[in-house]
């Protein structure tokens, strides 16, 4: 119960079987109205659930529009009828906050709305039961990271986002007047994550926006989303990475699966990881691919189609798809990135695929300071540029690697969402800065 003042205490929807018999007071927002005569059933709808209010006489005659906010006071009843098993029969109904008319309906299955409609009215369409439940389960991921990480004895960081230099050497940024300096929004906490290690604290993780100043505007790119990213030290191989993901993957699916079961439930999702996710060179998915379904790939790297083909080829049925891509060339990844043992002109590194769409990229990186500066100046860059992150590579770094995993896309993915936008609740892309 959560008191409002000395005289009333409210209580929230889901609580309200717990008094039957007894005087409650709920307040929430009215979710749906139906007249019955000289009665009204008013559904009132707050964090917790929904309770059926019933009205008579003047109560009923004058009652605010959907959406508007409520406090009703009265008694609570068992009704087998009644959504819940429970109902309130009301003695008063007070509007604190009147809604004008909606821009759509907002209680039917889903909304009669273009994604663009719905995103310029973001805030009304959240109230939406199943848009309401991807923030939910969102929210319970980030925060099964976390837990899982701390678990694993990682500390949480905290990096700058107003940079004087990108991790790509320059690329995607979005530049920022820093009082007559040029300063860019970060595309990546990648220099600081390694840092941090260097520092002594081994194993870092943080969630926290990302920039990119890319010009695509597809469905499955943001300028702006939420980096899971992790790095970690005295490690053998990029192998102990693609371990902890997938072990962090299970305790995080499994998590959220224990505390969203009625969301998961309302979107007819199964958070189901496979056992043990495939782990496939990006020369032998390639063939795969064309030997497959004929298709031919761009050099070293997956298209979008190629992504989907090689979820479809490894899906277990009514399970998320999952597949590691390992192995990618060293010229289409970071100059930080550690060249393969067996073959330098390939990488120690990787991506998860996750029912269709790329979802981490992470791998092994450069620990010794001679090769990330050869490395460095290979990408025809000036190691000048980037004393502040070489400085900790000069004075003893372990071996370390890491990842980074798009909160957002990996929501949209296991909910079966075809436009990564449903998983931001604003988001930034080329054309959108509001709301």
């Amino acid at each position: 119960m959560e008191t409002h003042s000395q005289q009333q205490v409210r209580v929230l929807c889901s609580r309200v079987p717990e008094h039957a018999g007894h005087p409650v007071t709920v307040s929430g927002w009215v979710r749906s109205i139906r007249h019955l005569g000289r009665l009204a059933f008013v559904q009132v709808r707050d964090r917790s659930g929904v309770v059926q209010c019933v009205l008579e006489g003047e109560l009923a005659a004058a009652l605010p529009n959907p959406e508007s906010v409520v406090t009703v006071t009265g008694t609570a009843s068992l009704s087998p009828k009644a959504p819940g098993g429970v109902e309130i029969h009301a003695r008063e109904l007070r509007c604190i906050s009147a809604a004008a008319p909606l821009p759509f309906e907002i209680n039917k299955e889903t909304i009669a709305a273009r994604l663009d409609t719905v995103l310029d009215h973001r805030v009304i369409a959240l109230r939406h039961p199943r848009l309401h439940a991807t923030f939910r389960i969102q929210s319970a991921l980030a925060g099964a990271f976390r837990e899982g990480l701390r678990r694993r004895e990682f500390t949480q960081i905290f990096t700058p986002k107003i940079v004087a230099s990108g991790t790509e050497g320059g690329s995607n940024l979005f530049p920022v007047d820093y009082f007559g300096r040029q300063a860019y929004l970060a595309q990546s906490p990648q220099f600081y994550k390694q840092m941090m290690v260097g520092a002594g604290y081994e194993r870092v993780f943080e969630i926290a926006p990302v920039y990119r100043a890319e010009e695509h505007n597809t469905s499955r790119h943001l300028n702006e989303y939420v980096s899971l990213d992790v790095e970690m030290s005295f490690i053998r191989s990029e192998e102990e990475l693609m371990d902890l993901e997938q072990e962090l993957l299970g305790s995080m699916l499994e998590k959220v699966a224990a505390e969203c079961e009625s969301e998961l439930a309302l979107l007819g999702v199964d958070l189901a990881l496979p056992s043990d996710i495939p782990r496939i060179p990006i020369a032998e998915a390639q063939r795969i691919l064309e030997r497959t379904y004929g298709k031919t790939s761009p050099k070293g790297d997956l298209d979008p189609e190629g992504e989907r083909l090689l979820c479809q080829h490894v899906a277990e049925k009514g399970k998320p798809s999952f597949v590691f891509v390992t192995r990618y060339p060293r010229d289409i990844r970071p100059m930080y990135a550690k060249p393969a043992p067996e073959d330098s002109a390939l990488t120690a590194s990787f991506d998860l695929l996750c029912n269709g769409l790329e979802i981490t990229t992470g791998g092994q990186r450069i620990h010794d300071y001679d090769e990330l500066v050869a490395s460095i100046r290979g990408r025809g860059m000036n190691p000048d540029h980037f004393t502040g992150y070489l400085d900790v590579f000069r004075y003893g770094m372990p071996p370390h690697g890491g990842f980074a995993i798009g909160l957002e896309r990996l929501t949209s993915r296991l909910l079966g969402q075809s436009n990564v936008r449903e998983a931001s609740a604003f988001p930034r892309d080329r054309m959108r800065l509001t709301p």
